[in-house]
């Protein structure tokens, strides 16, 4: 078993303030994965990205897995989680996955 070293997390305060985002498009190339996160307007045509996050293959999967199991904990506490609107298709409403191979 791997030793586990403690992390310390420092926070700054407009960070800690997070930014509401509504719009996520997601890129990738033989190294890394670009993850552009962002917000739409009703009314407005054009939306505006407020974060990019580039990962490495592996460090992005380890945030897939991260992420399943936090939302499979949230599902246990608070019950499942219902998207409204998307068809059975596996269609993305609100998401786009970009491929750039």
């Amino acid at each position: 078993m791997q030793n586990k070293k403690q992390i310390n997390l420092k926070l700054d305060e407009k960070i800690g303030e997070g930014v509401y985002s509504n719009l996520v498009v997601i890129s990738h190339n033989q190294s890394e994965f670009i993850i552009d996160f962002g917000r739409m307007l009703p009314g407005l045509q054009d939306a505006k990205i407020l974060s990019r996050i580039i990962k490495t293959p592996q460090h992005t999967k380890q945030f897939l897995n991260t992420l399943k199991t936090n939302i499979e904990n949230y599902e246990k506490q608070y019950g499942e989680i219902i998207v409204k609107g998307l068809p059975d298709s596996n269609k993305s409403i609100g998401f786009t996955n970009k491929n750039n191979d």
